[in-house]
């Protein structure tokens, strides 16, 4: 709108020009009549606006215009009168609540927050029917009132219980992973004190939500349950949350959450899935000596459910540890093609195809492995699954050393509807297309391709030993910091964290420039509070990302890590 261009650009003449031609048009648009009289307050013209103003304090019913009154006094540095226009039309809502919205509104536009809350607080009394605790809450915050805050945003999601996830993210700004912190202890307060005197679920997932923040999820889960008894039909808080401690790669509560999802469970899908996560879980953890242990465990479940469209997932599992675990493939390849035999959907083909593809892989048998994913993308165009079939395309291309048709495939998927393989092709595109013309015969590029292959093939001290190849004889090249970079992540695997930091320093110290920085700040970061023990050097790290790559994907957990490290109220 012309008016409202005009008006942005300090252009106010012009503005009120544009504005009165609007309402002489449409007489009765009071946001119109608000903003001319905004213009002439720019302009200095009190006296307009005024006369204005007193017009229609006389002839409109609605009292924010004593508080535009009042606001127009104000401006000339007469409080008093000010003060005295506010105290009228808070008076008025006595006669009539049904304009607090107004008035408070008019108060909260000119900053006057405390009697803003006055209003609403007052309206609700009035009119216990009314809910102004969204606003209230808003101006809560402002004030630094946080228990009155969160009270307000619960009393509010009481009623609004679509609005559970924007409380979610307004309650993120104000609490940390400090169970301690004094904001955390308030909305646990408020939450626990709804419990007892206004029992609802609704609360208990707040609380769950709560602990998670916290990582106390031996509390989450204790919530979860308490959830799951009252509505034994749905376990979508209990299986979540197992899925966050396994993420959070916190084995022990997981295994237990793990098991009382195999004996609680409802659907057949449920308990297989549970009892898949559980072997991966300790498959994770075990030693090699643990493998036959494990593969036997694995038959005795799929004796146990059969091969079946349910349990295909645990089959994929399963043939994913033969060939990557205990290095059987041709056990793997032949264990899967009888599950294809199964009556399956095309998505579920398509899986088992895709796993079977990931095994030729790992054998290096690349030309068969791109038939099967090729197949995948004929069978089902333009699906998740068919873009991750083309991104396996791309990456065995590039493990190939055929960069040209991998830079091909990885174009096309910059563009996926998966955000996760849109950014996973946009990553291997940039490190392809930065490194194929630094060398001619692209020998840098190749040994990288050759570590990732490595380090697919659970070789790791064989990639480990390749990019350190890389990093002794092409130290001239750009490669370098994504050499260091892969190299770390691999040295994290092995649990040798200071061979880790190690590597992110020299990006940090070598190439803070490079793409690559603000992923060595945090991931540095991430070690010294997690394993090494020297949280201020975290604190530094994070105060490097918050102030120097404020456009980081780290940014808003490298702040909430900083603060909760710092010991910071956060209101």
């Amino acid at each position: 709108m012309l008016a409202k261009d005009y008006f942005d650009r300090g252009e106010f003449q012009k503005a009120l020009v544009s504005y009165q031609q609007l309402y002489e048009a449409q007489k009765g648009n009071a946001n119109y009549l608000l903003k001319i009289i905004q213009i002439h307050q720019q302009l200095e013209q009190y006296d307009i606006s005024e006369q204005l103003l007193i017009q229609q304090v006389n002839t409109s019913k609605n009292p924010q215009y004593l508080v535009e009154l009042g606001y127009n006094f104000q401006l000339k540095g007469d409080q008093e009168t000010a003060d005295d226009y506010y105290n009228k039309a808070i008076l008025k809502i006595e006669e009539d609540p049904v304009y607090a919205y107004y008035v408070a509104r008019r108060f909260e536009e000119h900053v006057l927050i405390d009697r803003a809350a006055l209003v609403y607080e007052r309206a609700m009394e009035l009119r216990p029917e009314a809910n102004y605790n969204i606003q209230l809450a808003r101006i809560y915050g402002e004030q630094g009132k946080v228990e009155k805050m969160f009270g307000s945003y619960v009393d509010f999601i009481e009623k609004n219980k679509n609005y559970l996830n924007q409380a979610k993210r307004a309650f993120s700004q104000y609490i940390s992973e400090n169970s301690g912190d004094e904001n955390n202890n308030l909305l646990r307060k408020v939450l626990l004190r709804k419990i007892q005197s206004q029992p609802n679920l609704l609360w208990n997932q707040l609380l769950s939500w709560l602990f998670v923040q916290q990582k106390d999820y031996n509390k989450a889960f204790a919530q979860e349950k308490a959830i799951f008894r009252r509505l034994p039909e749905n376990l979508e808080g209990i299986k979540n949350l197992a899925r966050i401690t396994i993420e959070e790669d916190e084995a022990e509560i997981a295994n237990v959450i793990l098991i009382y999802l195999v004996e609680n469970g409802i659907t057949i899908e449920t308990v297989i899935e549970a009892h898949k996560n559980l072997l991966e879980l300790e498959l994770k953890h075990a030693q090699k000596e643990a493998y036959s242990d494990i593969d036997q465990k694995f038959k005795n479940i799929l004796a146990r459910f059969g091969k079946t469209p349910q349990s295909l997932e645990l089959q994929l599992s399963y043939g994913h540890f033969k060939a990557f675990y205990l290095n059987d493939t041709d056990g793997a390849t032949a264990f899967l093609k009888e599950s294809l035999k199964i009556r399956l959907t095309r998505v579920q083909v398509a899986k088992l195809k895709l796993k079977l593809g990931d095994i030729l892989v790992f054998q290096e048998k690349f030309n068969e492995a791109l038939i099967y994913f090729s197949q995948i993308q004929t069978s089902l165009k333009n699906s998740t699954i068919s873009q991750e079939a083309r991104f396996r395309v791309a990456k065995t291309s590039y493990y190939k050393g055929d960069f040209k048709w991998a830079e091909s495939q990885l174009k096309i998927l910059k563009a996926s509807s998966s955000q996760l393989i849109a950014n996973d092709a946009l990553d291997l595109k940039l490190l392809i297309s930065d490194n194929k013309f630094e060398d001619s015969t692209q020998t840098a590029l190749k040994l990288y391709a050759k570590a990732d292959l490595l380090a697919f093939q659970n070789k790791t001290d064989d990639a480990i030993a390749t990019l350190n190849t890389i990093l002794e004889n092409h130290k001239t090249e750009s490669i370098i910091d994504q050499a260091l970079y892969q190299q770390a992540t691999l040295f994290k695997e092995k649990k040798e964290y200071n061979k880790a930091s190690f590597n992110y320093l020299s990006i940090i110290e070598n190439y803070k420039e490079d793409i690559l920085a603000d992923d060595a700040y945090f991931y540095l970061a991430e070690l010294y509070v997690k394993y090494l023990d020297q949280p201020e050097k975290a604190k530094a790290l994070y105060e490097q990302i918050i102030f120097n790559h404020a456009d980081s994907i780290y940014f808003v957990e490298a702040r909430k890590k900083y603060r909760g490290l710092r010991g910071d109220d956060i209101n």
